[in-house]
């Protein structure tokens, strides 16, 4: 059975768990801590989709829930929807596991039982190291999107400098001010400029 909760609070958790007195016991744990439980399910392939329609901040996972494996699970859902993972796995689960799961972007492994403040320490700490990872994911992709764009314009520049027969400062100044004559970026410009002059060309 799945329940997807439309709460939408700052720290959001969807809960996967297929025993029902742990799952109640996780959520009055998140509860007190002032955590909003957005979802909850019982196997990983439900939780993958909730994972994906809710997109919550953290999923607390059963390593040994049914449907998805929870390590191929877990990957997905931190590549495809940016959430934080903890796994909750047996005592008997092993070194393989842990290393499993390190290896698939999990921020925390814990064994069971699970004692409230252990899990509210590692449930605290997987959200901080999550946030410094997304921001240092968020900074790469900006530097890796500058860098295009500057690949581009300096591309578009070289065209008409050589096609128009003007200057570097000239053929900037024309990206720039078509950019905001046509409210656009720079690099959109820049990429139809390389366009129309290599049809040109060709």
């Amino acid at each position: 059975m799945v329940f997807a909760l439309k709460n939408r609070g700052m720290k959001r958790v969807l809960v996967i768990e297929d025993k029902p007195s742990e799952l109640k016991e996780l959520e009055g744990f998140l509860k007190e801590k002032g955590y909003t439980i957005v979802g909850e399910c019982e196997d990983g392939t439900s939780g993958v989709e909730l994972c994906r329609k809710e997109r919550p901040d953290l999923v607390i996972m059963d390593a040994d829930a049914p449907g998805v494996k929870s390590v191929l699970a877990s990957r997905m859902m931190i590549r495809d929807f940016h959430a934080a993972v903890v796994l909750l796995a047996e005592g008997c689960s092993g070194e393989e596991g842990l290393r499993e799961a390190i290896a698939a972007g999990v921020m925390a492994y814990l064994t069971k039982p699970v004692r409230k403040e252990e899990l509210i320490g590692a449930v605290e700490l997987a959200v901080s190291r999550f946030r410094e990872f997304e921001r240092l994911r968020k900074e790469n992709e900006d530097l890796k999107n500058t860098l295009e764009a500057r690949k581009l314009i300096e591309k578009a520049k070289g065209l008409l400098m050589e096609k128009e027969g003007i200057s570097e400062a000239e053929a900037f100044a024309r990206i720039r001010k078509i950019s905001m004559d046509k409210r656009k970026p720079m690099k959109d410009i820049a990429e139809v400029i390389i366009l129309a002059l290599e049809k040109k060309t060709n």
